[in-house]
């Protein structure tokens, strides 16, 4: 019995395939016909608009051949209207030459015969030219559709596009950004645009089926290169692919290539804040009350998920370990550390400040500062302060040394970390210009770290090493003993 009801089960589910397969086949039937019935219509209205094309050249060709006619007409009948004249002119000359003849006085016959060549010498009829101004011909106006012929019998329906190559080596992701290139196996003038598709991921290598976010679509690219902007490389790899389409069909999509985007993504740790700080994920401001009268915020996870392209994040035991509840600092250290540790690698963060700020300090710090630290008066932790109470101070601090940086302070900082290289600098986030550079061998994993004090402060995470401040870190690291060097308070 158990047997039969399987069989009766596979059955019943086949019957129900079968049925939704010709369901789906009488659909396609159906949109076969009405594609075929727009197709016909497309063609019809193609054909009318090149016959219209074809008269109104007609009767654009009639009209000059027309205006050429009435032009050589004019001209003919000028000249005719001008020969009439002088043949008129000459016949009455020659009327009096023949009745000059008859006279018999010499006298009067030399002076007749005088006249007569006075009025030869400047008769019409000796100055006109006897060739006609204009041809009879109108060969020149003539029009041969040989070759339109030709390339009218060779129209056929548009063939399907063929499938562009993305160009992996002139591809760059830099300053948040990814330029995208590609080119087409065979030139095709038919081409009229391009579609470029794209997204986030965390694997390697080709696109995966299952656990992948949707692609996202970039339409009518005319140029073979594409630059997607503002991203926030919050994954480890970004899948691309583009097709070529023509007026009427969309070719087979490019092999999709992976592109990697290194990227440090960390949120603020509310569990390892100060109670005079109010944090929510990338935001913190001075709280006066204390935390009084409001519930204990919980760490939250980042925004991009436990699979973003950032260093390793603490373990929860290690976590619970090093930063313990919401009196993880107490006294004057106002501070918040980045839930995600930089153990190695390049990486990048920007820090805005609202105006009304009194005191804020952006840096790093090893894993463990004392309760009562502040960034800065350790050695073990590293940042520049900004001072606003009463008389605005700008200052590089490690181990309980500052070094004033006179320069005007900017309304974002951005961070830049070379943990292997042992190097700390920060720029001006607008301008790229380098405000200090600190440099030490770090023996340990480093968190960002921020102190706030009347205020708040916006942390932007997920951002490429933008290219200017590569430039500017070649041009500091080759040069040995420079100022920058120099600069370090360490």
């Amino acid at each position: 019995q158990e047997t039969l009801q399987r069989i009766v089960s596979t059955l019943v589910s086949k019957n129900d395939e079968i049925h939704n397969f010709i369901d789906m086949l009488n659909h396609t039937i159906a949109n076969v016909q009405v594609n075929s019935s727009n197709a016909i219509s497309e063609l019809d209205e193609e054909f009318d608009g090149l016959y219209s094309v074809l008269h109104e050249m007609k009767g654009s060709m009639a009209n000059t051949i027309q205006q050429e006619e009435a032009r050589k007409i004019q001209a003919l009948q000028d000249q005719l209207s001008q020969c009439s004249h002088a043949l008129e002119s000459s016949e009455e000359l020659l009327e009096l030459a023949v009745q000059s003849l008859d006279i018999q006085n010499p006298s009067k016959l030399l002076e007749a015969a005088r006249q007569i060549k006075d009025s030869v010498t400047v008769a019409s009829a000796f100055r006109i030219s006897l060739k006609p101004k204009v041809s009879d011909s109108m060969a020149h106006l003539m029009v041969d559709f040989t070759l339109e012929k030709r390339m009218l019998q060779a129209v056929k329906f548009l063939p399907v596009p063929k499938a562009p190559e993305i160009d992996v080596a002139s591809c760059l992701v830099a300053d948040n950004c990814i330029t995208v290139s590609w080119r087409m196996p065979e030139e095709d003038s038919r081409i009229d645009h391009f579609v470029l598709e794209y997204r986030k991921t965390n694997f390697d290598g080709l696109p995966r089926l299952k656990g992948e976010q949707h692609w996202e679509l970039i339409d009518y690219i005319k140029a073979t290169q594409y630059t997607l902007s503002g991203l926030k490389f919050d994954t480890k790899y970004m899948n691309l692919r583009v097709q070529a389409c023509n007026k009427a069909v969309a070719g087979e999509y490019s092999d999709p290539v992976t592109l990697e985007t290194k990227a440090f993504v960390f949120s603020l740790d509310s569990t390892s804040s100060h109670l005079n700080l109010k944090v929510e994920d990338t935001y913190v401001e001075w709280d006066p009350t204390g935390g009084k009268g409001q519930e204990k915020i919980k760490g939250k996870e980042n925004k991009s998920g436990s699979n973003a392209a950032s260093p390793k994040r603490a373990t929860n035991s290690s976590r619970a370990s090093a930063r313990g509840s919401r009196d993880r600092f107490a006294g004057e250290s106002y501070t918040v550390l980045g839930d995600t540790a930089v153990e190695s690698g390049q990486h990048y963060w920007e820090v805005r400040a609202q105006k009304d700020c009194k005191s804020y300090s952006v840096g790093v710090t090893y894993r463990n500062p004392g309760k009562f630290d502040q960034l800065g008066k350790t050695n073990s932790s590293w940042c520049i302060h900004i001072n606003n109470w009463l008389q605005t101070t700008f200052s590089a601090k490690h181990n309980n040394k500052a070094k004033t940086l006179d320069i005007p302070v900017p309304d974002r900082i951005g961070v830049y970390c070379d943990f292997d290289g042992g190097q700390l600098s920060f720029y001006n986030a607008n301008s790229k210009a380098l405000l200090h550079t600190f440099r030490t061998k770090f023996t340990q994993p480093l968190l960002p770290g921020f102190m706030i004090w009347c205020g708040g402060l916006t942390v932007s995470t997920g951002l490429q090493v933008p290219s200017a401040v590569k430039t500017l870190q070649k041009s500091e690291n080759g040069l040995s003993g420079s100022a920058s060097s120099l600069n370090n308070v360490a």
